[in-house]
């Protein structure tokens, strides 16, 4: 059972409006999703087309939800889906996404628009990473929410972006992160709200995958760790042989089952499928070091897809 407490609702008693309320009025805007990715978005226009396909409208706030994808976007390439932030306190899956744009997506170094038409959604939860939550601004896990009729605006209107694109994803990249406060704050919250006891998970000190389990492409999810582990370490499996209560399927990864569970990996029916999890509290890592480890997995997963299927992608 887990030592903290959610101090919202009543011990046995599932949140109703009222709860979500009060658990809304705590909340607190602690950074600027203007300052710190609306502006990066503005800077990569020159070389990307930047889509708006939505709007948050929380009170009296707004947050213009955006993606973007290559200029020369040519139908007859297979197509890379980045998403990130999609819980918004997950700093370096934001940032990994935006330099990925930066640095490797149409660079004269590193020229992935080559090979796939890029697709990126860096922020997928606006109102989340202001705030620095897990969940969206009505107690909901956007990452629990990809499926039909989604009560989350931000799963539904991705769903609905991707749907209208009318494209098929060939590899879809969600950039994640498990902190501390996954113990010391949201799944205290999750037992207040849902009136159902949590238990603690071990926090894996260390990068992790969670492949899709209908299509967990081993290999696939094995050229990442050894891209990401030139840069960053790879958590070790607990005393069980597990990480964060899963079997581990092999070092460094796990499985989940996508779309049964309404993750955004299980979004669309892509052939290759991967969740990253960066560890940032660990104390071998700073910032940095999990941008780049976010960065490396992307990378290190197209350049499998590039050595499979060269022939194909030019």
């Amino acid at each position: 059972m887990t030592n903290n407490k959610c101090s919202i609702g009543t011990k046995g008693q599932k949140w109703g409006d009222s709860e979500k309320e009060q658990w809304f009025e705590k909340q607190t805007i602690k950074r600027s999703y203007q300052d710190e990715v609306i502006n990066k978005i503005d800077a990569l226009s020159t070389h990307f087309d930047v889509i708006q396909y939505g709007e948050l409208t929380i009170k009296e706030l707004h947050y213009p939800l955006f993606a973007l994808k290559n200029k020369h976007w040519q139908a007859n390439k297979k197509t890379v889906l980045i998403t990130g932030g999609v819980h918004g306190y997950e700093t370096s899956g934001v940032q990994g996404a935006l330099r990925f744009l930066q640095n490797e997506a149409d660079s004269d170094d590193s020229n992935y628009s080559e090979f796939f038409n890029i697709l990126v959604a860096p922020c997928v939860s606006p109102w989340g990473y202001e705030t620095i939550n897990r969940w969206n601004h009505k107690a909901i896990d956007p990452n629990r929410s990809f499926y039909a009729n989604s009560p989350a605006q931000e799963s539904s209107a991705l769903i609905a972006f991707i749907q209208l694109l009318g494209v098929n994803i060939f590899v879809h990249v969600d950039l994640h992160e498990t902190t501390e406060s996954d113990n010391t704050v949201f799944r205290p919250a999750l037992a207040a709200r849902d009136a159902l006891e949590q238990k603690n998970w071990n926090i894996p000190d260390g990068f992790y995958l969670v492949g899709n389990t209908p299509k967990p492409q081993a290999d696939f999810q094995r050229a990442i760790i050894k891209a990401v582990e030139k840069v960053t370490h790879i958590a070790p499996a607990d005393e069980q042989g597990k990480l964060i209560g899963v079997n581990l399927e092999q070092f460094g990864v796990i499985n989940y089952a996508g779309k049964t569970l309404g993750l955004c990996m299980g979004a669309t029916d892509a052939s290759y499928v991967t969740t990253t999890e960066v560890y940032p509290d660990s104390p071998k890592v700073d910032d940095e070091n999990c941008i780049i480890a976010q960065v490396t997995a992307v990378t290190g997963g197209l350049d499998f897809v590039i050595e499979r299927y060269k022939p194909t992608l030019l």
